[in-house]
């Protein structure tokens, strides 16, 4: 079964650096896409940082020149490198992958559990 198992989150003070990590365990056939998203209580879910299967990245401008994605393809696993963190960086991160399990499926989104990330001021 294809799961998005996270790690990295906690609490970090503001200025520093903390870096997210998320892996694809069990067997898939391709990865098109993965990305990471944030919650905080009450708000919408809103993309951070997606990195399509071409290594093409986007950002949102919240986090451009702070935050890298990049993915280590032998281990499928990707990463979220955060650094001068803010105080409004403080959510819950979410992983979210857009995969296929086998070359003749449909592709699917999958999410992690989501880590919690506290930036003290």
């Amino acid at each position: 079964q294809v799961q998005l198992v996270e790690s990295g989150g906690g609490l970090v003070q503001a200025g520093g650096s903390l870096r997210l990590s998320c892996t694809v365990s069990g067997s898939i056939f391709k990865i098109n896409a993965m990305a990471w998203y944030r919650q905080t209580p009450g708000k919408q879910r809103e993309l951070v940082a997606i990195l399509a299967g071409g290594g093409s990245t986007n950002y949102a401008d919240s986090v451009k020149g702070r935050f890298t994605i990049y993915r280590d393809n032998a281990n499928n696993t990707v990463y979220l490198q955060m650094n001068s963190v803010q105080y409004e960086d403080t959510a819950v991160y979410y992983c979210h992958a857009d995969l296929l399990v086998r070359s003749t499926d449909w592709d699917t989104i999958y999410w992690g559990q989501g880590t919690q990330v506290t930036v003290s001021s």
